[in-house]
C-alpha cells in the first residue's frame, strides 16, 4: 500500500528537489522506519489516514528504541518532508505531521581551527610526493573557499578562472556559485596541475576533474577525511577535526574580521541566512572584545 506513495515520493526528491541519490535514500528511509512501526503495532493505515496521536506513537516508539534526540529529530524532519509531497501531489487534505514535535536537540558546534593551526596543518605536508603537492593544493582550496567536500572533489578545470581570482562551484541541487580563491590557493593548484597532474594518466570519465588519485580518478570524499585526520596527527592537532571543519573555520575567520554575513551567505551557497549564522558562531571571547571595543556603553 505505502510502496506507491513512497516510489512517487522518491521521484519528487530526485526531480523535484534535485537531491543526491544518498539524500533521497536518507528520507526514503525514515518514511519506511513509519511503515516498519506500523506492521508492528498492526495498524494498517495509509498516509491520509494517520493522525497527529499515531505520529506522537511513532516517536515515542523511535525514542524507546534508544535513538538520540537528533536522530529523532532528523527522522521527524523526514516524515514532514513526506506529507509535504503528500499535499502538494493532492495525496492528502491535511498534515498530522504539523503539530508534531521534536525532542529538543542541543546543537553542539564543531570545533574551529585558527590560522595558526591551519598553516600548522598545511605545515605537515610531504611536499617530496605527487601526493603530498596534491594535498597541498587540496587544503589550501579548501580554506580558501569554504568548499563543501563534496564540491571539492567534484571541481572541475573548467570551472577554474584562475586568472580573475575566482572559481565555478557546483553545490547542492546542482547549483552553482562563483567564489574567490586566494593567491595561495591559485599558485599550488598551478602548481599541482604542472607538475603532478600532466604526469598522470587520467580515466576517460575524469578528465575535467582537478584533483586525482594515483590511478587517475576522482577522489572519494572519504579518501579526503582521511588526509586531513593524518595531517591532523602529524602536526599534533588535538582537535576533532573532518573536512567540514575548513569550512567551518573559512566563514567563522571571515565573520571575525568583519566580513558582511549575506557575503558570507553567498560564499557558502546557502539558501537561508539562518544556516550561515549557525555555521559562523562567533565565541564569547570575540563578542566581549568587539563589545568593548566599539560599543560605548560596554563596561569592561
Amino acid at each position: 500500500m505505502w510502496e506507491a506513495y513512497k516510489k512517487g515520493y522518491k521521484a519528487y526528491l530526485r526531480l523535484e528537489k534535485s537531491l543526491s541519490d544518498h539524500s533521497v535514500e536518507a528520507y526514503l528511509h525514515d518514511v519506511t522506519k513509519l511503515t516498519e512501526y506500523l506492521q508492528i503495532v498492526h495498524q494498517e493505515k495509509n498516509p491520509a489516514a494517520l493522525t497527529l496521536k499515531d505520529l506522537q506513537a511513532f516517536v515515542k516508539w523511535i525514542g524507546e528504541l534508544g535513538m538520540g534526540a537528533t536522530t529523532q529529530a532528523r527522522i521527524i524532519s523526514g516524515i514532514r518532508s513526506f506529507y509535504k509531497y503528500l499535499l502538494i501531489e493532492q495525496l492528502v487534505t491535511t498534515d498530522p505531521s504539523t503539530l508534531l514535535e521534536a525532542p529538543k536537540t542541543r546543537r553542539k558546534l564543531p570545533d574551529t581551527l585558527s590560522f595558526e593551526e591551519i598553516e600548522t596543518i598545511i605545515g605537515a605536508i610531504d611536499l617530496s610526493s605527487p601526493e603530498g603537492t596534491r594535498n597541498k593544493a587540496i587544503l589550501e582550496t579548501m580554506y580558501s573557499c569554504g568548499l563543501r567536500v563534496s564540491e571539492l572533489v567534484g571541481l572541475k578545470i573548467s570551472c577554474l578562472y584562475l586568472d580573475i581570482g575566482f572559481i565555478r562551484v557546483i553545490g547542492k541541487g546542482d547549483k552553482e556559485r562563483l567564489v574567490p580563491i586566494g593567491t595561495d590557493a591559485i599558485k599550488c593548484i598551478k602548481l599541482y596541475k604542472d607538475t603532478v597532474r600532466s604526469h598522470q594518466n587520467v580515466s576517460e570519465k575524469n578528465q575535467d576533474i582537478l584533483f586525482l588519485n594515483r590511478r587517475g580518478n576522482a577522489l572519494s570524499r572519504v579518501m579526503i577525511f582521511y588526509i586531513i585526520k593524518n595531517l591532523a596527527l602529524t602536526a599534533g592537532i588535538t582537535k576533532v577535526i573532518s573536512p567540514h571543519t575548513f569550512r567551518h573555520s573559512f566563514a567563522t575567520h571571515l565573520v571575525e574580521g568583519g566580513a558582511d554575513l549575506r557575503a558570507v551567505q553567498e560564499m557558502l551557497g546557502h539558501e537561508s541566512i539562518t544556516t550561515t549564522e549557525i555555521y559562523t558562531h562567533l565565541n564569547r571571547d570575540f563578542l566581549r572584545d568587539t563589545l568593548q571595543q566599539f560599543h560605548p556603553a560596554f563596561k569592561k
